[in-house]
């Protein structure tokens, strides 16, 4: 996203806008059409960690998609703050992505400050 809005791309442009506004991070519009540029242009063998991102169901679920098409999966979601550390809230996003990645098989919680256990491909 930083590279994005660096550039002054027009997705960038319109996540700097967005932030400016003061929102915690753009709508889901603005970073997915930021992460398709990057996804559809990275060579399909090439491995990723992804920070922050997806960050609503929305984004889980397109990302899915996308995938899906290119013949990938992911090996795993690194959650670093369990629900243990913080209870999850009415309608909380991030208790949503972790079930949804919980009921695909997914989802690794790491206690801060420890280093994961390798993760087979």
């Amino acid at each position: 996203m930083r590279q994005e809005i660096s550039r002054q791309s027009p997705a960038g442009l319109a996540a700097a806008r967005e932030l400016r506004q003061g929102n915690h991070r753009p709508g889901d519009d603005t970073t997915l059409a930021i992460l398709r540029r990057w996804f559809w242009t990275r060579k399909p063998d090439a491995g990723f960690v992804l920070t922050d991102f997806p960050a609503t169901l929305l984004q889980a679920r397109v990302f899915d998609e996308w995938l899906d098409a290119r013949d990938e999966s992911l090996d795993a979601v690194l959650d670093t703050a369990p629900e243990a550390a913080f209870p999850p809230a009415e309608g909380d996003m991030a208790s949503a992505l972790r079930e949804y990645y919980c009921t695909h098989g997914l989802l690794r919680c790491l206690a801060a400050g420890k280093i994961p256990a390798p993760v087979a491909a």
